[in-house]
């Protein structure tokens, strides 16, 4: 008897360690396929807590399970509490199904996800958490951003479709060395698409010279493209290399080409066709591996028929033309710019400017800019002086002067825009003036009184240059 009860009792201690075995490989197993998904798999308790995360979702928060087990989800995904809805989603413990989400990883990186949840119970029915199942989406949503339009490249802000144009052919010219020839009016950021389309060539890594030819003369121009040697003039007391031979390998950038006199002309054609180049006061010949982008803000046509632009050096320039559009032309790009601007001078002044009044904007926005880009961004670094707050107002902004079209004589074509004469006269001046007392200096009392919108009230203001302190 006592026999067959140690056979039973080694028998049953047998089939119990084998179930245990069994119960332990099937865990293994689970945790295999657990962590195997290529979605994150996150569990929360009941008080928020992390109670399991899979190795995708290991990856995507920055902590192993070590760290993450225990702690709360909100410091472990980066939310918010009560701003982020994946927060209020796992508060309530609720179902979803495809919820677009955002979280922070450790490494502070931000991760777009789709996420659906599920409601965790035990056997009793009993709410015991919620697990998520997370899917990054990070890369398709920039490559979703990138066919829907960038609204920055390479320094350059824009969303216009001119602009979204030019931002392709940059990049379609990366694998290219042909000659740039960019045009447009002054302020328009041709230096910002010269430098792009270097950064973005086969050249990138070796250096970019810029050469400003308006602000050198003749004698001095061509010293700084192609060198000297010693004794070539007054002066001149030792060999010195130009702007061509240091931009060796990479790229020269000629601003305002247009300025450039004949006889610099010539050699640069030479340069265009030949690759060749002699400094001043030497017959030896120097070959030169560097790629030209020249612009400039002149009508180079017109030059051309009034002899004083080579039409051969245009026609080796004008391989790969860019024309940029002036800002007035692409003015939905203006609110962009500016808050470009107020973060630019933010950091560059340690100010807290926050945004920009709407009417402040809408002045910007009914001006023609002359000065393009460049006279935006002098207009909000004035507005940043005069500033007493965190937001811009119109009152900050320098005068605008208000501007008109005036036709070309004998032609159709528009000329520059010129300041509008003062129209307004004395009698609105007073007028507007006698308003502005009587709603003790309130604006958009006065406006409704005066049947105006008060944008152009504030105009008004500026144009006639009505100022309070001085009126009262």
């Amino acid at each position: 008897m006592d026999s067959q009860r140690k056979t039973f009792g080694e028998t049953g201690l047998e089939e119990l360690q084998n179930q245990i075995q069994t119960c332990m490989m099937q865990r293994h197993n689970l945790e295999a396929i657990f962590d195997s998904v290529a979605d994150g798999i996150i569990a929360v308790d009941l008080k928020m807590r992390i109670s399991n995360l899979n190795e995708a979702a290991q990856h995507m928060t920055g902590y192993t399970r070590q760290d993450a087990v225990g702690e709360s989800c909100m410091e472990i995904l980066g939310l918010t509490y009560n701003e982020d809805e994946l927060c209020k989603v796992f508060q309530a413990r609720r179902k979803v199904d495809g919820l677009s989400a955002c979280i922070v990883d450790r490494r502070g990186q931000k991760h777009d996800l789709v996420v659906s949840t599920r409601v965790l119970k035990d056997e009793e029915g009993s709410e015991k958490g919620l697990v998520a199942i997370v899917r990054d989406v990070t890369e398709l949503e920039a490559l979703r951003s990138q066919l829907q339009g960038r609204d920055s490249f390479c320094g350059m802000i824009s969303k216009n479709h001119i602009m979204q144009e030019i931002y392709q052919l940059i990049e379609d010219l990366a694998d290219s060395d042909a000659t740039v020839f960019i045009l447009g009016e002054s302020g328009t950021g041709k230096e910002l698409v010269a430098s792009a389309i270097h950064q973005n060539s086969q050249r990138s890594k070796k250096p970019f010279v810029k050469v400003n030819c308006s602000a050198l003369s003749v004698s001095l121009l061509e010293s700084e493209l192609f060198g000297h040697v010693k004794g070539a003039f007054t002066g001149a007391i030792r060999d010195k290399i130009g702007r061509f031979e240091m931009a060796a390998g990479g790229t020269i950038f000629l601003d305002e080409i247009g300025d450039v006199s004949a006889s610099v002309q010539v050699k640069l054609l030479r340069v265009l066709q030949e690759r060749e180049i002699e400094r001043v006061g030497s017959s030896e010949t120097l070959q030169v591996d560097t790629r030209v982008i020249a612009a400039t803000n002149r009508d180079v046509v017109a030059a051309i028929k009034q002899g004083t632009f080579r039409e051969d050096l245009y026609y080796r320039l004008h391989v790969m033309p860019i024309e940029l559009p002036p800002l007035r032309e692409r003015k939905e790009d203006i609110p962009l710019l500016v808050k470009y601007f107020i973060e630019k001078f933010n950091a560059q002044t340690s100010r807290l400017i926050q945004t920009i009044n709407p009417d402040a904007l809408a002045l910007l926005m009914d001006y023609h800019w002359p000065g393009n880009v460049r006279e935006l961004g002098n207009a909000i670094e004035h507005a940043f002086i005069k500033c007493r707050g965190d937001v811009l107002l119109p009152e900050c902004l320098p005068r605008l002067e208000p501007v008109v079209e005036r036709k070309l004589e004998g032609s159709g074509e528009v000329a520059d825009a010129a300041p509008a004469p003062d129209i307004a006269g004395r009698g609105e001046r007073e007028r507007l003036i006698e308003t502005l007392r009587a709603c003790r200096w309130n604006r958009s009392q006065a406006a409704a009184r005066l049947d105006m919108h008060r944008t152009t009230l504030w105009r008004k203001i500026r144009e006639l240059g009505i100022d309070k302190d001085s009126e009262t």
